[in-house]
């Protein structure tokens, strides 16, 4: 058998094009356009692409963004006040603070100081707990993004084996929420996993997010599974490919995601989607 893709680029210029109609009804009843800050350090070069993309899709929706670009590694107390100030701007409706972040600056800290109701990374431990307790309010934007795609398929969640590799904060953890509330049962593989051939080979769901190029075998994969590769990995001679090894996994998967053009649009579709909503409420 051969994979139905799953078009990542399709279904966000979808999701942009709905948000876009959105902006120019906010702009049409006077309203000001959403504004998103971005707040990047450091000389990164996959970073300043990323913010880029992000920025790109900020002019095609009509959102406004805001770039704070700090060369020189910054004192965390002088970054902290940074987003106190965004905080308190009433015109600044979503805080994107772009990992990874240089030593020694903490992560962790910075996101928690972003008011919950502007975190738009849906990174802040109130949001994630929200998402925990089956009340979302921001929501992290890959693995929402994942299950806007999961969506597309058409297939019924219910009742799923989902199997994650990767537990890290900001995607694999988070992503084994989003599944429990579609009404999967959930296995979250990690470093410490023994046998993970195995679980891959139970996985109706395959979720993977190690950031290990090509770590997940095609051959381990069941028959007709639905394969979303969130992995992003460049090879030496300059190619990005996923997690798992996309040529044989096509061979048994019944719908499979491309590396890249997959889930990468998605993840900035949905943080638009959370600016937005960060801007309507109240």
């Amino acid at each position: 058998m051969s994979a139905r893709l799953i078009d990542g680029k399709h279904i966000a210029a979808d999701l942009l094009a709905k948000i876009k109609t959105e902006v120019d009804n906010r702009l049409a009843t006077g309203l000001r356009a959403p504004c998103l800050a971005v707040v990047l350090i450091g000389k990164d070069p996959a970073s300043e692409i990323y913010v880029r993309n992000k920025t790109e899709a900020c002019q095609r929706v009509g959102i406004r963004s805001v770039a704070h670009k700090i060369e020189k590694t910054p004192t965390e107390n002088a970054l902290l006040q940074l987003v106190d100030e965004l905080n308190a701007n009433p015109d600044i409706d979503g805080i994107l603070i772009q990992l990874p972040l240089p030593p020694p600056l903490r992560a962790d800290l910075l996101i928690e100081r972003i008011r919950p109701s502007k975190d738009v990374d849906g990174f802040h431990p109130y949001n994630v707990g929200r998402l925990a307790v089956r009340r979302p309010a921001l929501r992290p934007c890959t693995p929402a993004g994942v299950m806007t795609l999961l969506q597309h398929t058409g297939v019924d969640l219910h009742g799923l084996h989902a199997v994650i590799i990767g537990a890290s904060n900001h995607v694999g953890r988070p992503m084994g929420l989003e599944l429990l509330l579609a009404g999967c049962t959930v296995t979250t593989c990690h470093r410490f996993t023994k046998n993970l051939e195995s679980h891959v080979a139970e996985a109706d769901i395959l979720i993977a997010a190690a950031g290990k190029a090509r770590l997940i075998q095609g051959h381990w994969i069941k028959e007709g599974a639905i394969v979303i590769d969130i992995g992003m990995n460049r090879l030496a001679d300059g190619r990005l490919v996923g997690d798992i090894d996309f040529q044989e996994a096509e061979k048994r998967a019944g719908w499979i995601t491309p590396v890249p053009g997959g889930v990468g649009p998605m993840t900035v579709a949905t943080l638009l989607a959370n600016t937005l909503a960060a801007a309507s409420c109240p």
